[in-house]
């Protein structure tokens, strides 16, 4: 599974793209699986979490997806969206990359299709006449973007996506939200520190109801702290009460992987991550795709405190 492999996907006719979509996900997912314990998959994964650090807001599907057409993709966005709101231009020849849009419509209330499907379907619903439902989601399509670098025009504006990042303003801004994280979190001085060698922990709360706890070693590397406070708020966030220990070796690697996306984001050195994705050789491609899924969205919402 070389990223030469699928660097040059492309999903062309639209009679076919819909299936082409879902089914080269699908491949990535079953081939990262089938070469875990090796080199290959890890950096196939690792250059998932990097584009992932790049779209925090977009879906692991969507993120794949840009990932297996345009790896080195930075900013997308639709053909109009570049001219109407960045007067920038959509080079000639340029191939599109497709992912996922919602699309939202009036839907039954019952079976949450859009009137058309309902239609169709078995179910009976009658109560409130289809001109009366609310909009909602009903599925997605297809629909094309292209990178920054495929287009022409005006200089894009500054974007101010790394104000706090490896100049410690980031560890602050992470303790602040820890009320939005429904979590406490503290920094032990080394002389009070009981947890041996580890630097970071995270602990179910005191009383009943009581959120988790996440405790870190101070040190002088503030961006190093704020890594371990990701990593450790990951665990708080998704793994807290996880007993066995056969699963709580493969969400090591989750909350790590969104320690990597979170701090890739801010410019932190993530050069130290390391993915031991061998955990995960006993999952099936639903349980992969469960955790994709978890770290992406675990990563974006700490973003999007954070940020807020």
């Amino acid at each position: 599974m070389a990223t030469s492999d699928y660097a040059a996907v492309s999903f062309g006719e639209s009679d076919t793209r819909r299936d082409e979509m879902h089914s080269t996900i699908e491949e990535w997912i079953e081939d990262l699986i089938e070469l875990i314990d090796e080199a290959t998959a890890t950096d196939e994964f690792q250059q998932w979490l990097d584009v992932q650090s790049r779209f925090h807001d977009y879906s692991h599907r969507n993120t794949l997806l840009i990932k297996l057409q345009c790896p080195a993709a930075t900013k997308v966005a639709g053909y109009n969206t570049w001219r109407n709101e960045f007067d920038r231009y959509v080079k000639e020849g340029e191939q599109a990359i497709w992912i996922w849009a919602p699309i939202i419509t009036t839907r039954c209330p019952n079976c949450k299709n859009s009137p058309s499907y309902h239609d169709r379907s078995d179910c009976e619903y009658d109560e409130t006449p289809p001109e009366e439902w609310s909009k909602g989601l009903v599925g997605f399509k297809p629909v094309p973007v292209f990178d920054v670098s495929q287009t022409d025009g005006e200089p894009l504006p500054d974007l101010e996506t790394e104000a706090v990042g490896g100049n410690g303003e980031l560890l602050p801004a992470l303790l602040n939200a820890t009320d939005e994280f429904g979590l406490s979190a503290e920094i032990v001085p080394p002389e009070e520190w009981s947890h041996g060698e580890a630097r970071g922990v995270c602990k179910d709360g005191a009383s009943e109801g009581a959120g988790p706890v996440v405790e870190v070693i101070a040190r002088e590397n503030l961006a190093d702290m704020a890594a371990t406070l990701i990593h450790e708020y990951a665990h708080a966030m998704l793994h807290v009460g996880v007993d066995d220990q056969t699963e709580r070796a493969k969400r090591e690697v989750e909350a790590e992987s969104v320690a990597y996306i979170v701090g890739r984001y801010y410019g932190l050195d993530t050069s130290g991550s390391a993915f031991y994705l061998a955990a995960w050789e006993s999952d099936d491609p639903e349980v992969l795709r469960e955790r994709l899924g978890r770290i992406s969205r675990t990563a974006g919402e700490i973003i999007g405190v954070v940020e807020d």
